[in-house]
């Protein structure tokens, strides 16, 4: 029998394995979208107003919170970072990539 065929799948105390997350994977952190961060411009849903969102950052928790205040300082404006997403209010399209190459991330401008 394979190892493969001989792992875990459902445990009474975590419940079902085979959705974990890798174990090389930092705990807390969001999943690296293809190692790109991604910098995109929606309106959708939100009455025409414009919202510059960014996602795919590797980060924990409290250190995307901490990237997001620190793109919030540096923008003048407000915001949210949740689920891994980082929200500015406005189109700081611009400023927050050169904030973020400087910092040394692989940045794209995604969407239209």
């Amino acid at each position: 029998m394979a190892d493969r065929d001989r792992r875990t799948v459902w445990s009474s105390t975590d419940g079902d394995l085979r959705r974990a997350r890798d174990p090389r994977a930092r705990p807390g952190a969001a999943p690296a979208a293809g190692g790109r961060v991604k910098v995109r411009r929606e309106v959708a849903g939100r009455r025409g107003k414009a919202v510059t969102t960014v996602s795919g950052v590797p980060l924990a928790d409290d250190a995307l919170r901490e990237l997001a205040g620190r793109l919030k300082k540096r923008c003048g404006v407000g915001g949210s970072a949740k689920a891994g997403v980082i929200e500015l209010q406005g189109d700081h399209r611009d400023v927050v990539v050169e904030l973020l190459r400087a910092d040394g991330y692989d940045v794209v401008l995604a969407g239209g």
